[in-house]
């Protein structure tokens, strides 16, 4: 029997749960998908999905992981200061373990933003929303999106969600200046990379402005549903709200 899981926007209703795996429709860069969670699982990361192959349809197939997803009804899971620095440190360990990947010679990935840059394979959507909160664990999923990017490029994503850097939400006062921190601090950056963090948060989300607006303009889905939603519209809003705030948040991170 077949499950419909929630979320999801490319493959939202595709993704089913069959007994203790999750199916999710194959697409060009599923192999290299596959390949780079092995990898990780192999390097020792056991919070991203364990990959079991490919079913008689295409379909990838993954390990049924345990949680659910605190998004969007609260980051009440990311609450706590200890809690956003695990958020760096993940990151970290994350990135220095995929950093020896070596993809499949004939591997094709999502290229979203062909601008990010080739350091690693990165996560390339890095937020609350990919987390799954099992009691103490956590685990990061879909993968889709991953492809060649930097690491900072991967951590301003991350730094916008977990902390956020958003017109959505706010802590008390001081509290996103020192969030910020955390995060940045459990991930272990120098300060050369704080010293341009902050202005990659801005060309992030200026890049998912982009995408929808570009998608919408061309008929490309998701992303053109998504603009027609109001996507659109949010992603230029929250790139404003972040040009604003460039200076205060690099200032917070040299602090």
């Amino acid at each position: 029997m077949e499950e419909p899981l929630p979320g999801g926007n490319a493959d939202a209703g595709q993704v089913v749960r069959v007994g203790d795996t999750v199916r999710r429709p194959g697409r060009p860069w599923t192999p290299a998908v596959l390949a780079l969670l092995a990898h990780l699982r192999d390097r020792g990361l056991s919070w991203v999905p364990e990959p079991l192959g490919v079913d008689e349809r295409g379909r990838s197939v993954l390990r049924y992981l345990p949680g659910d997803n605190p998004f969007p009804a609260g980051l009440s899971a990311f609450a706590t200061d200890s809690a956003v620095h695990r958020v760096g440190a993940m990151i970290r360990d994350l990135h220095d373990a995929v950093a020896d990947f070596v993809p499949p010679v004939d591997a094709r990935w999502q290229v979203l933003y062909p601008h990010a840059g080739n350091e690693i394979i990165a996560h390339q959507d890095l937020a609350p929303y990919n987390v799954l909160v099992h009691g103490d664990e956590w685990y990061l999923i879909d993968w889709d999106a991953a492809a060649p990017g930097d690491r900072l490029w991967d951590l301003a994503y991350a730094l916008r969600g977990f902390v956020p850097l958003s017109g959505d939400g706010a802590w008390e006062p001081g509290g996103t200046e020192r969030r910020l921190r955390l995060v940045v601090d459990g991930y272990g950056a120098t300060g050369p990379e704080r010293e341009l963090l902050a202005g990659l948060v801005v060309e992030r989300v200026r890049s998912m402005a982009e995408l929808l607006r570009e998608g919408w303009r061309h008929g490309r889905q998701p992303w053109a549903r998504m603009y027609a939603e109001g996507h659109g519209p949010y992603w230029a809003a929250e790139a404003g709200f972040a040009a604003a705030r460039v200076e205060t948040w690099r200032r917070a991170l040299l602090a």
